[in-house]
C-alpha cells in the first residue's frame, strides 16, 4: 500500500501580475479562510512557508496571528520552508542566500520557537548546485521543489539525494509532479505523484489547493480527498506535511539514487531580463556586508545600528522573490522593489561612511591634506581605487605624491573629472591609485607637493592611435581585426551581436537563443582618453540595431587583464545582446561562478546562469578569464562563449498570449546600462583570482578627505 500525503497549501506570490499591496491582502483572506477551514475540518493539515507573510500578519492582525499559532501549536498548520521568501535560486549571491535562510530563521524561532527541516521553492525557476551545502549549513536537509519539470531535465526519480558534487553535503528532494496550485481535482493528478517512485519507496506527496494569487484548498478539494481516500488501487489518501512524508521515508534515504549539480532549465530569460533588479540586489548584497564587516571597526557605534541592518536584510531578502528578481513581475510592482532596494542600500553605506568618519576623529592633526581608504569588507583589497579629491579654497598643488604612515610613495594618477566642466585651477581633483588595504583597514595618504626638481613616475602604460599596452605584457588593439595580448598567448577581441528573440519574459520552452547575430555593431574611430602613468584608455562609440554603444578599454600598470567599460542605451524590441569571446582553440569546459561556490560544465550551448565570472578551459592548456559582475547569464560552445547582457521581451508577457494582445506592454530594459568586464588569459589562472577581482569590483574602498590642523593660509 503507498501512502499519498496530501500537501493542502496555498503558494502566494506576493508581487507578480499585481503589486506587493494585492499580494499582502490576498495573503491575510487566505490565511483566514485556512483558519476557518482547521476550525471546520479537526482531520485537515495546511502547509505555509516564507517567514515575510507570517511578520506582515503578525502585524496588521495580531488575532489572526494567534489563529494560526495555536493551528501550529496543534500540529495541523505546518510552517514549511521557512525562508523569508521563496527566492529565485540562481541569481543571489551565496552569502546573501544564507541570509535569505537566517533571517527567516531568526523571526521563526523567536515568534514559534520551531524552524523547519524542510526547505520548500515549490515556484522557483532553477535551483543552483550549491544550494544543498547552503541549507545543510542552515540545518535543513529535505528539500520540496517543481521546477525544472519532467520535459525541462531528466531526473533520477521522484524523490532523490541531491548535492553540490560528490562528497559534498546532501540534502533529500521531492520533485512535485505536474503542479503545487490544484483548481480540479482528479485521479490523474494523484496517479502523476506515484510515477517515478524509486524502489522501496511507497510515499509520495501530491499538492492540493489554488495558489500564486492565493485561495488554497477549497471546500469542494477537501470533500474530493476524502471521497477519494481510496479510489486507487494499492494507494491510500491521507492529509498530512512534507515533515510526515519524509520522516515515513527517513530510513531508507541512503538507498535513493544520488543526483549531483544543477536543477536546470526552466525560464532562462529569467536569468538576464529587468536588468535593473538584479544590479539594484547585488549592490545592496555587497553593501550589507560591508557594513556588517564595519560595525565592529566603529569606535562609537550607533545602538540601533543593528537593528537597522536586520530590517534592510528582510527588504534584501524580500526582493530575491523568484518573480521579482526573475524580471517577470509587470512594470508598476517595480517601483515599490526598487525603493525598498534603495532604502537597504542607503541605510548600508550610512553605516560604513559614518562609522569611518568616527574612526578618523581619532587621527592627529596633519599639516598636509590627507586621502582616507577605508577597506569596509572581510578580504583584502589588492588593486585600483579612485577617489574625488576637494581641495577647498585652495588648489591642488599639481604634481604631487600621495605618502603612506610610513613614508613610502602610493601610486597614483590624476585622471577627468566625469562632470563636463573646465577649472582654471584644480579644486576637484580625480585621483585613481593603486594600493593593499587590509580588511578593516583605514589608511592614511597625505597629499605632499612634489618637491622642486623631481620628476614624477614614467609611465608603465602606453596609448596609441588604435592600441594600449602596459609593462607586463598585456597589450589590446582595436583597428583590423583587434585582439588582445597577455604575453605571448592571443586572444580574439570580444565583439557585440544582437540576437533576434521572439521568445517571451521567460523564454519558456527554450534552452538556447539565436546563433546568427541580426546585425553587427559598428564602431567609429577610437580616441584617448587617458595616458598614464598607471592607465591608459581608449575609448569609441558606436550604433547595434537603434542601440548606442561606447566602450572603453583600460590597461592598468602592473596587472595582466585588460577592462571593458561599456555603455549600452538600449532600444530594441524583442532583441537580444550578447558579448562574444570567439576562441582561437577550442574549449572543453567551462567553470562559471554560482552563488557561494563554482561550478564546471560543457560548452553545449545551453543558456545558463552565471555569477560575477567564467574560466574557460581550451583544448591546447590555456585558460582564458573573463570576470562580469553586472551580467548574469552566459552560453557557451567549443568554439565561442557569449555573455547575456540585455533582452527586450514585453514585460510580464507570458506565451501563449500573443506578445501584441497588450496595447499598454512595456519594453524590459530601455535606457541606458552599464557593464563592467575583465579578461584575463594564463595556464595558471584560477577562479579564485577572478573572484577577487569581482569582488573589488563588488566591495570598492570607502573613501574621505581630511584636512584637519592644515594651517588656515596654507
Amino acid at each position: 500500500m503507498t501512502t499519498v500525503h496530501l500537501i493542502l497549501n496555498s503558494h502566494i506570490d506576493p508581487i507578480w501580475l499585481w503589486p506587493w499591496t494585492s499580494g499582502l491582502d490576498t495573503l491575510l483572506n487566505t490565511c483566514r479562510s485556512m483558519c476557518d477551514r482547521l476550525d471546520a475540518h479537526p482531520d485537515v493539515h495546511f502547509c505555509k512557508g516564507e517567514a515575510w507573510g507570517y511578520q506582515m500578519i503578525e502585524r496588521i492582525d495580531p488575532a489572526l496571528f494567534d489563529r494560526i499559532r495555536r493551528h501550529v501549536q496543534a500540529a495541523r498548520w505546518h510552517i514549511v520552508g521557512g525562508w523569508w521568501i521563496q527566492p529565485d535560486c540562481n541569481g543571489p549571491s551565496g552569502f546573501a542566500l544564507s541570509r535569505q535562510i537566517e533571517v527567516g530563521k531568526q523571526y521563526l524561532l523567536d515568534r514559534f520557537g520551531y524552524f523547519p527541516r524542510d526547505a520548500y521553492n515549490v515556484d522557483s525557476f532553477g535551483h543552483a548546485a550549491s544550494l544543498p551545502t547552503i541549507m545543510r549549513a542552515a540545518g535543513q536537509d529535505r528539500y520540496v521543489f517543481m521546477r525544472p519539470q519532467e520535459h525541462e531535465m531528466k531526473l533520477p526519480a521522484r524523490v532523490f539525494r541531491w548535492c553540490e558534487r560528490e562528497g559534498s553535503p546532501e540534502v533529500v528532494a521531492f520533485h512535485i509532479a505536474k503542479t503545487y496550485a490544484t483548481r480540479d481535482m482528479s485521479v490523474d493528478l494523484v496517479q502523476a505523484a506515484l510515477v517515478g517512485l524509486p524502489p522501496g519507496i511507497d510515499h509520495t506527496m501530491c499538492f492540493v489547493g489554488i495558489g500564486d494569487h492565493g485561495g488554497g484548498p477549497t471546500e469542494r478539494q477537501i470533500a474530493w480527498c476524502r471521497e477519494h481516500a481510496d479510489a486507487i488501487d494499492g494507494c491510500r489518501l491521507v492529509f498530512s506535511s512534507p515533515g510526515a512524508f519524509f520522516d515515513a521515508i527517513w530510513d531508507r534515504k541512503d538507498t535513493l539514487p544520488l543526483l549531483t549539480g544543477e536543477l536546470q532549465m526552466h525560464a532562462i530569460g529569467c536569468y538576464s531580463v529587468y536588468r535593473p533588479i538584479k544590479v539594484a540586489v547585488r549592490r545592496a548584497e555587497h553593501l550589507l556586508r560591508q557594513a556588517e564587516c564595519a560595525l565592529p571597526k566603529d569606535p562609537r557605534p550607533d545602538p540601533a545600528a543593528p537593528a537597522r541592518l536586520t530590517e534592510a536584510w528582510q527588504q534584501v531578502v524580500f526582493n530575491h522573490f523568484h518573480d521579482t528578481f526573475g524580471g517577470t513581475c509587470i512594470p508598476s510592482a517595480y517601483r515599490h522593489a526598487e525603493n525598498m532596494l534603495g532604502a537597504a542600500a542607503a541605510t548600508a553605506e550610512e553605516i560604513i561612511q559614518t562609522g569611518m568618519r568616527r574612526q578618523m576623529t581619532a587621527l592627529p592633526d596633519d599639516p598636509h591634506q590627507r586621502i582616507l581608504l577605508f577597506n569596509a569588507g572581510e578580504d583584502t583589497y589588492d588593486g585600483y581605487a579612485t577617489h574625488l579629491a576637494w581641495f577647498e579654497t585652495v588648489p591642488c598643488p599639481l604634481p604631487v605624491q600621495l605618502l603612506d604612515g610610513d613614508g613610502r610613495v602610493v601610486p597614483h594618477q590624476v585622471m577627468n573629472h566625469e562632470a563636463p566642466i573646465t577649472w582654471d585651477k584644480p579644486y576637484f581633483v580625480p585621483f585613481l591609485l593603486r594600493d593593499h588595504v587590509a580588511p578593516g583597514e583605514l589608511r592614511v595618504l597625505r597629499i605632499v607637493p612634489l618637491e622642486a626638481g623631481a620628476q614624477p613616475p614614467a609611465s608603465q602604460v602606453h596609448a596609441g592611435a588604435d592600441e594600449l599596452s602596459n609593462d607586463v605584457g598585456v597589450r589590446v588593439r582595436l583597428g583590423g581585426t583587434g585582439g588582445m595580448e597577455f604575453g605571448a598567448a592571443r586572444v580574439p577581441l570580444p565583439r557585440l551581436a544582437l540576437l533576434d528573440d521572439p521568445s517571451d519574459t521567460w523564454s519558456h520552452d527554450i534552452d538556447r537563443y539565436a546563433e546568427t547575430p541580426s546585425a553587427p555593431a559598428t564602431w567609429e574611430t577610437p580616441k584617448v582618453i587617458d595616458t598614464g602613468p598607471l592607465m591608459a584608455s581608449l575609448r569609441r562609440r558606436g550604433r547595434s540595431g537603434d542601440s548606442e554603444l561606447i566602450a572603453e578599454y583600460r590597461v592598468y600598470a602592473g596587472e595582466p587583464f585588460v577592462e571593458l567599460l561599456l555603455r549600452v542605451h538600449w532600444r530594441e524590441r524583442h532583441k537580444l545582446l550578447k558579448l562574444v569571446q570567439p576562441l582561437s582553440a577550442g574549449m572543453v569546459r567551462h567553470v562559471d561562478g554560482i552563488p557561494g561556490s563554482e561550478l564546471e560544465r560543457r560548452p553545449l550551448g545551453h543558456e545558463r546562469p552565471v555569477r560575477d565570472r567564467t574560466l574557460l578551459e581550451l583544448k591546447d592548456g590555456q585558460r582564458i578569464g573573463i570576470v562580469l559582475p553586472d551580467a548574469y547569464a552566459l552560453d557557451a560552445t567549443p568554439e565561442r562563449a557569449r555573455i547575456t547582457l540585455l533582452r527586450s521581451p514585453l514585460m510580464a508577457h507570458h506565451d501563449p498570449c500573443p506578445a501584441n494582445a497588450g496595447p499598454r506592454g512595456v519594453y524590459a530594459d530601455h535606457g541606458v546600462n552599464e557593464f563592467r568586464f575583465r579578461f584575463f588569459c594564463g595556464r595558471e589562472l584560477t577562479g579564485a583570482e577572478l573572484d577577487r577581482h569581482a569582488l573589488m569590483f563588488h566591495r570598492p574602498l570607502a573613501t574621505a578627505d581630511l584636512t584637519r590642523g592644515m594651517r588656515a593660509d596654507a
